[in-house]
């Protein structure tokens, strides 16, 4: 299990890792071995996240979310498997922790009448400064 929050724990049969070609720093090195990591983690997995913290989840995922809800994260900006699979999990932890923030409900609220009021005046009086700039009819 790999702790999340003090009640969050994310299980480890959900995650996947895949090691492949990096394209960052390593030299010579980057052209014969596979150091970066891609870690897969399955949403709907053994973890029993709770459905809103998923639902949030996915929407932090974005494009990194698959349409089988499996969030990839790539992790190619260090010269070692290790750290490099380390960055990723951290990036996958931090992700889960964000997704279990409850956002803060909006307060409804409601113009004051006199606001409105100055807001109509303000109106009128821009309308009267603008009429006196036109040419003046010449009524027959």
């Amino acid at each position: 299990m790999i702790p999340v929050t003090p009640t969050l724990a994310l299980d480890e049969r959900d995650l996947e890792e895949r090691f492949v070609r990096a394209a960052g720093p390593g030299g010579q090195n980057v052209n014969k071995v596979s150091t970066a990591v891609e870690l897969r983690f399955q949403m709907d997995g053994y973890s029993g996240l709770p459905p809103d913290v998923k639902a949030r989840l996915a929407g932090l995922a974005g494009r990194r979310l698959t349409l089988d809800r499996v969030i990839v994260i790539r992790a190619d900006s260090h010269r070692t498997q290790e750290r490099n699979r380390a960055d990723a999990l951290a990036r996958l932890v931090d992700m889960v922790e964000r997704a279990t923030h409850r956002p803060k409900p909006r307060q409804k609220t409601k113009v004051p009448r006199a606001e409105k009021q100055r807001r109509l005046e303000h109106k009128v009086r821009r309308g009267d400064i603008k009429a006196g700039r036109a040419r003046p009819r010449h009524e027959d």
